[in-house]
């Protein structure tokens, strides 16, 4: 039996037979025909409500203690446990590269938001791997916060001269983040993320106070601690 998934190739069917008959319509007439058959109003009414269900059945499990933050768009973006690789997170975008949506200005991000005083007065380092397909750029990212908007640290590798985002497609990769945690820290947040088309992978996440000889990767929030390369020397 159909369901109001299979409206397209019914209205398909509708047409060829119609047509066999001597009755021209064109698809868009059968699209309504079809939409009425399943009690809607018109097509676009039916075709919000297979775009629903679509995405519905194409969501991912969310890991527990994980978010997709409210910039996502999940229309484009889908985040959640890797169905082939048991251990793994996923961000892919739902549209194909070279397509006609260009997808390099929008991204996508799963995150975890914690209490920052394990940690205040120390360096943090944030460690997990990653694996990109036909990616925009696939990175880890990691945030201090004082409060809501207050930013203190903050780094998403990507204006990184080495180490820096995973672009097009490349195996499992070893990155990191290393911040301070001052001591008015309020909230550390990280995750993953994708820009772009493609897909990233993520895996093994671990944060851990590191001593002072590990260097920060950056993350002096709005403001630099002391004046630095004021020859242009780097």
């Amino acid at each position: 039996m159909h369901s109001f998934l299979d409206a397209k190739a019914m209205a398909k069917v509708l047409r060829q037979s119609l047509a066999a008959r001597g009755m021209a319509l064109s698809h868009a007439e059968c699209l309504e025909l079809v939409a009425r058959q399943f009690g809607c109003a018109n097509w676009n009414v039916l075709a919000a409500r297979i775009e629903a269900a679509s995405a519905d059945a194409s969501r991912l499990p969310m890991p527990e203690g994980w978010n997709i933050t409210r910039h996502t768009d999940q229309r484009l973006y889908r985040l959640g446990l890797d169905p082939e690789e048991p251990g793994a997170a996923l961000i892919e975008s739902r549209l194909p590269v070279g397509g006609a949506v260009d997808l390099s200005e929008q991204f996508a991000v799963l995150m975890q938001s914690v209490d920052a005083k394990a940690w205040r007065g120390q360096r943090l380092r944030l460690s997990a791997a990653l694996r990109t397909q036909d990616a925009g750029k696939g990175t880890l990212w990691m945030r201090v916060d004082r409060a809501p908007g207050d930013v203190l640290r903050f780094d998403n590798m990507m204006n990184r001269r080495k180490d820096g985002a995973l672009q097009g497609t490349q195996g499992w990769t070893d990155a990191s983040i290393v911040l301070d945690v001052p001591a008015d820290a309020a909230a550390v947040h990280f995750g993953f993320l994708l820009q772009g088309h493609g897909s990233v992978r993520a895996r093994g996440f671990r944060l851990e106070a590191v001593g002072a000889e590990i260097a920060p990767t950056a993350g002096w929030g709005r403001w630099l601690p002391e004046p630095r390369n004021l020859d242009f020397s780097l």
